[in-house]
């Protein structure tokens, strides 16, 4: 039976985390299902769960530093950190990430959010793997229970913080040969970037 929580400070749910739980929180976006990015067997569950055929998402993380400890290179993580925190996902060259996160990506976006709360969790639980709360062509979770609806008790937690259904998804940027290029529009604008 998934467990349903109020907060992102709750022990109990940074516990069932850190022990491998999956489930579904508020982003600083929307709705996530997320899992520790550091447990293979949390995110071999996440994949499957989410039932997608090119499976990673965005990984978020409280510094660059948890990034780094994935096998990120500091270099673009640098250049990244001065837009976070920020509803601003970069897609980082993933060559030295395990397999089992990237799957068969040569790059994975990453985001220091812009939420005091997932801060927090983050640095309680290390960089967790997030992908949107729904199932493949099917409309982003903005609700608890929506999100329910998608995968009922097939996750372990579900944290409910009311309707985000007025929060955009995120911009995701990369840059190639230093220029930049805009992946999605979304919550931050590009222009600010430039």
């Amino acid at each position: 039976m998934a467990i349903l929580f109020h907060s992102l400070a709750d022990p109990a749910l940074i516990a069932l985390i850190n022990r491998g739980g999956v489930g579904v929180i508020p982003t600083d976006t929307v709705y996530g299902l997320v899992a520790c990015a550091g447990d293979q067997t949390a995110i071999t569950k996440l994949y499957s769960t989410k039932q997608r055929p090119s499976q990673p998402g965005t990984i978020i993380g409280e510094s660059i530093r948890q990034f780094e400890q994935l096998g990120f290179p500091y270099e673009p993580l640098a250049r990244a950190n001065h837009h976070w925190p920020a509803s601003l996902s970069v897609v980082i060259d993933a060559t030295n990430v395990s397999s089992y996160l990237k799957v068969d990506r040569a790059s994975l976006p990453v985001r220091i959010p812009d939420s005091s709360e997932l801060l927090d969790l983050l640095a309680a639980t290390g960089p967790l793997m997030t992908t949107s709360a729904n199932h493949p062509g099917e409309p982003t979770a903005t609700t608890v229970d929506a999100a329910i609806k998608y995968f009922g008790n097939d996750i372990d937690y579900y944290v409910d913080m009311g309707d985000l259904g007025d929060r955009p998804p995120s911009t995701i940027i990369g840059y190639t040969d230093g220029e930049l290029v805009v992946y999605r529009e979304g919550a931050v604008d590009v222009s600010s970037l430039r």
